[in-house]
């Protein structure tokens, strides 16, 4: 067995251990307030999804076992189960129609990888909510030609320009979406060497069922205002450690936030629809781009910038075109002693070719469309 197998199973141990520690206290509250202060209410720790996600986090840090441990409030003898101060409902942003969907912070934007590694190839497990875009062509052949994000069991966001763009040739067909994948050239994916190996199991194909182009979408516009699509996947998926759904911002200080200047991630496999850069999966960091900064720049290309768009990186060899189009343009955020990656942006273009000094990618900046998400995905 692989070191990685072997510390996932001492994960599990481990936790079932702790939720046996957790017990500290045997009164009940009705209201009560977080170790951070925040005013909640004293309800079953599996019935508080932000909590109950928190202690599946891996690795659990010290820091984690102790804000778990701070906010138990009691234990119910009838459920044996412990009781925590869970703020779930009471300082996020109200609830819309279909966000209900949608997995909570803990459910989404956790990746198993905490490891530091040089170069541009991500590791095995990271970034698991990544997605490929397969495309049926003539004489039964298929091609990756774009990314995606999974949002939830069903759903996959990606641009626009990748469903219903006027680049794609019309004997193509977007079938599929690859999730779980690492190397595209290898059947097995395994990292590591000797006793330090750690594999994935098969990526899986899921057929799609519905594409969804944002209706404002306009596949023959410079700009490519809302380049953004939903597709709705044929059947739910299983999350594992390779396979897991991102969080959307719908924090509203995640909706107002400034990235100028704020360092990202995007990764992918280098795909656009004329060229392929690599089999393994890849990751580049890109600072934001003020938009007035960016108009500057495009105005030369008679494009015109919105709020609705975001720009990044524009550092020589450092471009989206070691991602995918498509693809997630993603950060981290903290609440209620959680760290998770939640979406910021989706790939949708750039300079051709791509990697200038001077001219960062554009994305369609995801916090726009939340509403129009989360009145759009069905159970």
């Amino acid at each position: 067995m692989g070191i990685q197998a072997f510390n996932r199973r001492l994960y599990h141990l481990e936790l079932a251990a702790f939720l046996i520690l957790l017990v500290l206290g045997t009164s009940v509250a009705q209201e009560c307030k977080s170790p951070d202060g925040a005013p909640g209410q004293c309800i079953l720790l599996r019935n508080c999804n932000t909590l109950y996600t928190l202690i599946q986090k891996k690795p659990l840090l010290a820091t984690d076992v102790s804000f778990l441990q701070r906010s138990q409030c009691g234990w119910s003898a009838e459920a044996n189960h412990p009781l925590v101060c869970c703020t779930d409902g009471l300082v996020v942003a109200p609830v819309r129609v279909g966000s209900g969907l949608l997995p909570t912070p803990g459910q989404c934007g956790i990746q198993t990888s905490d490891r530091i590694f040089g170069g541009v190839n991500t590791r095995i497990d990271e970034f698991p909510w990544i997605a490929l875009l397969k495309y049926a062509k003539p004489n039964n052949v298929f091609g990756f030609h774009c990314g995606g994000v999974l949002i939830n069991d069903r759903y996959v966001l990606t641009a626009s320009h990748c469903v219903n763009g006027r680049d794609i040739p019309v004997t193509w067909n977007l079938a599929e979406v690859r999730l779980g994948e690492w190397d595209t050239s290898t059947t097995e994916d395994c990292e590591g060497m000797g006793d330090d190996v750690d594999c994935a199991p098969p990526p899986i194909d899921v057929p799609i069922e519905q594409k969804i182009p944002h209706p404002q979408y306009d596949p023959n516009s410079l700009e490519q205002y809302n380049d953004i699509s939903l597709l709705r996947l044929q059947n739910a998926v299983a999350y594992s450690d390779f396979i897991k759904p991102i969080c959307l911002p719908m924090h509203e200080s995640l909706k107002t936030r400034d990235y100028v200047g704020i360092k990202m991630q995007v990764a992918g496999w280098g795909r656009t629809a004329t060229a392929r850069f690599s089999n393994i999966k890849q990751k580049v960091a890109v600072d934001g781009v003020g938009l007035d900064t960016c108009n500057q720049v495009y105005q030369k290309e008679k494009v015109l910038l919105q709020p609705s768009q975001l720009c990044a990186g524009g550092e020589a060899g450092k471009d989206s075109c070691q991602g995918d189009s498509g693809g997630p343009l993603t950060g981290t955020h903290t609440a209620g002693g959680l760290q998770y990656w939640y979406l910021i942006g989706l790939v949708s273009f750039g300079p051709t070719p791509c990697g200038q000094a001077g001219w960062p990618g554009v994305y369609t900046k995801v916090d726009r469309y939340v509403d129009w998400i989360t009145n759009t995905i069905v159970v």
